[in-house]
């Protein structure tokens, strides 16, 4: 059930330029696509292109459920535009319908008063950016009564049909928060982490979290035992140990990505999805992925979009991008930033589908 991408997939096909993007004038009458679909206008929350204006948005009140709660669940858990692979081409190119799709559904943001935990605001990078309670990853101590130990800002995240805890969705690691990300990716069992963002991008965006050689981190030991250098990313493989038990982990950093942008060109995320792929089929473990950026929803959301996307076009010949993102901000509120990102996700699985053998029939 892997994807199987050749290397011919994986061509560094620019992505269009906005300037010249056929605005869709003649989209609606060259296709069947349908525009009909629940909008619930009430629901939808403002765009927001940078982490200094969460602060205004409307959390999602705990103990009664408001209207506006069960309005956002029920778009989330039913809407979708299933697309074939001549429909995904032609909205691809169609950015005024894209943007206008994305601004319709719920961030699903969580309320701090919906997480019971005394002083959990220490291990946050954004105080507005908290895990969603109900699929919230829970690290074990000796004390079930140590609730800040047990805590970190992390998802588990459903894959390709419904797949539960295919990947989990976490910030970047800050630095009284280190031994509790070495401890989730011991705890899940982990065979690959993604960090996609710099350490720095104006401000701190995650702490150096890994050793040269050889760290430890509580309990955890990790070993870099090879570093490869890659066009737009570097691949550390490391040995980790605890208890006398040892396991090897992959570790992909992502560096191109630029602050407050998308990727000019979408091969190198296709590539990424690619080898992240081949990996976890080399591995004996069967942990989740581990994926983060900074705040652990913008850029992490493209790329585990673009992995169920990628699945569901080889083994369907069709892809839901709409039923993906809502799937993803249901398990954690958030997940893909920007219409631009949004834009940008159907830009990597246009190209994808077409470097997939002929479908005659899409």
């Amino acid at each position: 059930s892997h994807i199987h991408f050749g290397a011919a997939y994986l061509a560094l096909d620019p992505v269009h330029n906005p300037g010249h993007i056929n605005t869709g004038a003649d989209f609606n009458r060259g296709s069947n696509f349908s525009l009909e679909r629940p909008l619930k206008r009430g629901s939808n929350v403002s765009l927001l292109l940078d982490m200094s204006a969460l602060g205004s948005v409307e959390p999602l009140s705990s103990g009664v459920v408001t209207p506006r709660e069960r309005a956002t669940q029920e778009y989330l858990q039913s809407a979708s535009r299933v697309l074939s692979r001549q429909q995904l081409r032609d909205i691809t190119l169609n950015t005024q319908m894209l943007h206008a799709e994305f601004a319709e559904i719920p961030m699903n943001f969580v309320d701090q008063k919906e997480l019971d935990i005394p002083n959990h605001g220490s291990k946050n990078r954004y105080k507005t950016i908290l895990p969603n309670p109900h699929s919230r990853v829970i690290l074990k101590t000796k004390n079930s009564n140590d609730l800040l130990s047990s805590y970190i800002n992390a998802n588990y995240i459903r894959g390709y049909l419904r797949d539960e805890r295919a990947f989990i969705a976490t910030q970047g690691p800050m630095i009284n928060t280190v031994n509790d990300f070495w401890q989730m990716v011991w705890q899940e069992d982990c065979p690959v982490i993604i960090m996609i963002t710099k350490l720095k991008e104006k401000n701190e965006k995650c702490v150096l979290y890994w050793p040269e050689k050889r760290g430890i981190y509580g309990r955890v030991e990790v070993f870099v035992n090879n570093v490869k250098e890659c066009d737009h990313y570097i691949i550390r493989s490391l040995i980790l140990k605890q208890g006398g038990q040892s396991r090897k982990v992959q570790h992909y950093w992502y560096t191109s990505w630029p602050d407050h942008k998308t990727p000019e060109s979408a091969g190198p995320l296709l590539q990424l999805v690619n080898d992240v792929e081949e990996d976890r089929r080399g591995f004996t473990s069967c942990g989740p992925v581990i994926v983060h950026c900074s705040a652990g929803i913008g850029r992490t959301g493209c790329f585990i979009a673009t992995t169920i996307g990628c699945r569901q076009l080889e083994l369907e010949g069709v892809v839901d991008v709409l039923g993906i993102v809502c799937q993803l901000r249901t398990d954690r509120g958030g997940m893909i930033q920007t219409e631009e990102q949004y834009e940008f996700v159907h830009h990597v699985l246009s190209l994808y589908e077409s470097r997939l053998p002929v479908d005659h029939d899409s």
